[in-house]
């Protein structure tokens, strides 16, 4: 098992409204970097997104193709599991809601799949609905890659190692499978509001 960290500590701050801020996790103003490997160089000419797995047909949108859909820009707040939060960033992307109408599937999980080979799992249901998007902007900018540019995955209202840097799609399934950290100690769902940084948790 990879060695886990519960060493992160910050002071909340007096100034943030607790509502926003889930148990355990403190305001920053930077923008951490914390990555599972080295931060990969993606060719945008090269680039694509592919929903595949239990769907009808496999389906794939090229970097130009994804600029062309319905875009949205979100304020949110993000909650990282080494306790840092970063409240009110404005990320522009695709919503998988727009995404998903092009597929057919009775699935109920995704693993979202990286350049490099990181993978998250998570619940169809959660990245539905409009809690998820493949965000490309950041603060009206392009998104760096080491925070995942060219594109992201952002599902805000759990732990940000769901939100796969450098996404490059979904494989939807019939049965969870757990991902890149989930398989290394980390909780299977991720709820912030519920602590869940662990597989005790």
């Amino acid at each position: 098992m990879a060695p886990i960290s519960r060493g992160f500590r910050g002071r909340r701050r007096r100034d943030v409204d607790p509502s926003r801020l889930p148990p355990g996790q403190y305001v920053v103003n930077d923008f951490p970097v914390l990555s599972a490997g080295p931060t990969p160089n993606v060719a945008l000419d090269g680039w694509s997104f592919t929903i595949d797995g239990a769907v009808d047909e496999r389906r794939s949108w090229g970097w130009e193709e994804l600029l062309a859909l319905p875009s949205e820009t979100v304020t949110v707040d993000i909650h990282c599991v080494t306790k840092w939060s970063k409240l009110g960033t404005a990320w522009t992307g695709v919503s998988l809601d727009v995404l998903l109408e092009e597929v057919e599937t009775s699935a109920e999980f995704v693993t979202a799949r990286s350049e490099g080979g990181y993978t998250s799992n998570l619940p169809l249901a959660d990245v539905t609905g409009g809690q998820a998007w493949i965000a490309y902007r950041f603060d009206g900018e392009a998104l760096e890659p080491e925070h995942g540019g060219p594109a992201r995955l952002l599902v805000p209202h759990l732990y940000f190692w769901k939100s796969a840097k450098w996404i490059r799609g979904l494989t939807l399934m019939d049965e969870d499978e757990p991902g890149f950290w989930e398989s290394l100690g980390y909780h299977n769902y991720g709820d912030p509001w519920r602590e869940q940084r662990y597989w005790s948790d």
